[in-house]
This record gives structure tokens, C-alpha cells and sequence, in this order.
């Protein structure tokens, strides 16, 4: 049996899927039963690095979807709208969809899903976070029968290729940016991959499928890595630690039963210690560690981007539901496992009430006694200090760099309010936290 394919877009990641599917030998035999049916691009002229009958193209992907040759849908084309109206339409025609846009997922995927349910079809996602990295499924079935009590990645390539290069080289970030678009790691406006937009979307995704309810995406806590100064880097790296941008989803109450479940979710700058698991992910690269009971830690490692990694995932979405499709047949039911859907109401606790470590960076005066000062102000707020050391500053003034023991941010917070108002000390010139 024959399985349509209509593709939503023809950039990087669908010509990828294209050509996986133009060259099913050697793969998993069900890609030959794959047929490529129906693909919408915006301009039919456009050069193409893979060659599509010209019968198969349109400019239309409402035509991609309404043809009855086309069983599933692919959604590669990227953006909130019309890609979010597209999957809907596919639902409501009775077709399933895999889409590997994590901006609509991330928004509106109650809605996705629940069409989807009451449709009886499959959205699957895989290729929307980690790109090559299977981290979908594992989430949804292999560590289903854990308590996953956090999840924790560096999922954006651009900002760790950034940071890597910061680390290794000493070079300031705007410098490594511009050497990142030119090689086409950032795009012309990095903005979501830089101010941390991107890996937030993903967390977002995968906090609602390790913890069974949506997160609501527009209240985490996000920080990117636009202001971070390499002064920070270095001195991180002469303390023991990398500085990475973290992704973090993790249960507040670790009771067995909470209802609604409490979930800390951010993104921000991270100090790891260079033991950390994630410590040794460079470049491009991604990983996600996904800490649970009974299983312990386990770490998703590969690249999480580009045309190859993110159409593996999206064909390896395709081969589920075709398999299913080919054994059962189209009226066999939804594999709850699969289907995945919620059964748990998350919340995100109030960021004041979190608890962390810290690492602070304070421009003072080089005078005696500045050290003590800082030290009784944090001690005065219940603020336990693990290490204090001062820097050479520039102009004559001295760099105190802090980090603290693990603490509540609001606590935290006050503490620091104390410290800024003191004569000796000049400002805060960064704060991030610290694993």
C-alpha cells in the first residue's frame, strides 16, 4: 500500500525530506511506500537543490491539502500563520500532520491537539525540538512510566556555538555573532535564538509532554545571551565552570500526586561546573537530560539542526503513522502512547518563590573592607555565600564575583537591592545563575 505525502514548504528541512523520500534504498523498507504527492512553494520558478516534477508543485497549500491523493501532511514551511490554520484545515479534512514548527506548538498546541483528538488523526512533532535528536517519542513512551522530576537542555545551536567559541577564544560576543551569521549559524536577525525565544518554544513543548499539561509559553521566564560579557565567560572558566543557555523544566512539589502539578520552567544563562553532563556539548550540538525516577539520568546528544537531523525526525514522524496506517489501517484508532494526550494541569509557580544558586558580578571600589560590606548584606538577607573573590577592575576600581548557595529568588533579590545601595559598590554588572 502507497501512503500520499503533500509537503507544506521546500527550504532546507523539505527538500531534506524530499530527498529521503526520492532514495528509499537502504532505509527502513516502509519509505518505499512513501509517495511524494502534492509539495506548495512560494514561487514555482525558484531554484531548487532537488528536482520535483513540476505536476507535483503548487503555489497553493490549501491544494496540498485538499487533494485526496494526500494522506499525510508535512508542515516545514515555519511561522505562526497560515501554518497554524493549515494544520487545522489537514485535521478537519481527517488527515494527520507532522510538522516540525515549534512556534505554533509551543502556542497553540491545546488546540492542535484537542482538534486532533476529537478528529481521531495523529500531530506528531518530533523534528519541532532537538532536530535529529529523538526526544519526542522517549518523552511520550519509553520514559512514561517514570516521574520525570527535570528536564534540562541546551537546545539552540546558534546561542552554544556562540558560547563555545566565547569560551575557547576569549571573543566578545558581538564579534562571534557576525562570524556566526556568515557562516549561516544565526540568521540575519537572531533575535529568537539570541534573547532565548527559540530554546523557550522547546522547553515549553517538552516540560507538556514530560509532566502531561500544557505550559502556558508566554509566562516563562526567559533570558538570552545579548548582554552576557565575555568577562563573565572567563571568569566562570577560571572558577571551575562553562556557561551555557539552559532550558529548564522541573517539578517545585515533589509529592507523588499534586493537583495541579507546580513547575519551575525558564531560560537563561547557566554556569555548569565542568562535570555537568551538559558541560561537554560544543558547537552546533544539542542535548536534553531528562532526570526521573526510577530511571536516574539520562542525556539525548546530537545536532539540533539543519536539513539532515531535522528531516530525519520529521520522516521518522511519517514511518509511525504509516506503520500504524499499514497494519490497522486508517479506521484502527489513535495509539494512545503516540497520540499522547494530557492528562495533568500544570502551573508555573511565581519565579520570586524558586530556588537557585547565583552567580554575581559587582563593579566596587578597591578599598578595604568592600568584601565584608557585601558579605554582611547578603548574610543580613539569609543569603549563604559559597565563594567570594576579587578581581583587577578597570579604571582603578576592583571585580567582586559571588556565588551563592542554593536560595529563594526573592530573598536573593532583596539581598542584592542592599548590596547596589552601598556607597562602595558601583553597580551589578551581571547575574546569572549557577548549577
Amino acid at each position: 500500500m502507497t501512503i500520499g505525502i503533500g509537503l507544506l514548504g521546500l527550504g532546507t528541512v523539505g527538500a531534506g525530506v524530499a530527498a529521503i523520500l526520492a532514495s528509499p534504498e537502504g532505509r527502513h523498507p516502509l519509505v518505499g511506500h512513501l509517495a511524494l504527492r502534492r509539495v506548495a512553494v512560494r514561487d514555482l520558478g525558484r531554484p531548487r537543490p532537488i528536482e520535483i516534477p513540476s505536476e507535483l508543485l503548487t503555489t497553493s497549500p490549501e491544494a496540498v491539502i485538499d487533494d485526496p491523493a494526500v494522506e499525510i501532511v508535512v508542515e516545514v514551511m515555519g511561522g505562526l500563520e497560515p501554518a497554524r490554520s493549515l494544520i487545522l484545515r489537514a485535521i478537519a479534512a481527517g488527515k494527520s500532520v507532522v510538522t516540525a514548527n515549534k512556534a505554533v506548538i509551543a502556542r497553540y498546541g491545546e488546540e492542535i491537539a484537542a482538534a486532533a483528538a476529537e478528529r481521531g488523526v495523529y500531530v506528531l512533532i518530533e523534528a519541532a525540538v532537538g532536530g535529529g535528536i529523538p526526544i519526542i517519542e522517549p518523552l511520550k513512551q519509553s520514559l512514561g512510566g517514570n516521574r520525570i522530576q527535570r528536564v534540562s537542555g541546551i537546545i539552540n545551536g546558534t546561542t552554544n556555538y556562540i558560547l563555545s567559541r566565547m569560551a575557547d577564544e576569549g571573543a566578545a560576543y558581538a564579534d562571534v555573532l557576525a562570524d556566526a551569521q556568515r557562516l549561516g549559524y544565526a540568521e540575519a536577525d537572531p533575535a529568537a535564538d539570541v534573547q532565548g525565544g527559540d530554546a523557550a518554544d522547546k522547553i515549553a513543548i517538552l516540560a507538556g509532554l514530560a509532566y502531561g499539561g500544557p505550559v502556558e509559553r508566554s509566562a516563562i521566564a526567559t533570558e538570552g545571551i545579548d548582554r552576557l560579557d565575555a568577562r563573565d565567560v572567563a571568569y566562570a572558566a577560571q572558577l571551575g565552570f562553562v556557561v551555557k543557555l539552559l532550558a529548564v523544566a522541573e517539578r517545585v512539589d515533589s509529592s507523588e500526586v499534586a493537583a495541579p502539578l507546580a513547575l519551575d520552567v525558564r531560560v537563561h544563562p547557566t554556569l555548569l561546573p565542568r562535570q555537568h553532563p551538559l558541560a561537554g556539548v560544543h558547537g552546533v550540538n544539542n542535548a536534553i537530560l531528562v532526570e526521573g525516577d526510577p530511571v536516574g539520568r539520562v542525556m539525548f546528544y546530537g545536532p539540533g539542526a539543519g536539513a539532515g537531523p531535522t528531516a530525519s525526525a520529521v520522516v521518522a514522524d511519517i514511518l509511525n503513522i504509516a506503520g500504524i496506517r499499514q497494519m490497522g489501517g486508517a479506521d484502527a484508532g489513535l495509539d494512545p502512547l503516540l497520540a499522547a494526550s494530557s492528562w495533568c494541569r500544570c502551573v508555573l509557580v511565581d519565579g520570586s518563590a524558586t530556588h537557585h544558586r547565583n552567580y554575581v558580578r559587582l563593579l566596587t571600589r578597591d578599598e578595604a573592607g568592600v568584601i565584608g560590606k557585601i558579605g554582611t548584606g547578603f548574610g543580613q538577607a539569609g543569603v549563604s555565600i559559597q565563594s567570594i573573590i576579587q578581581f583587577e577592575g578597570q579604571g582603578g576600581g576592583a571585580e567582586i564575583v559571588v556565588i551563592t548557595h542554593e536560595v529563594q529568588e526573592s530573598r536573593f533579590r532583596a539581598a542584592l537591592a542592599t548590596i547596589e545601595a552601598l556607597a562602595e559598590v558601583d553597580g551589578v554588572a551581571a547575574c546569572l545563575r549557577t548549577l
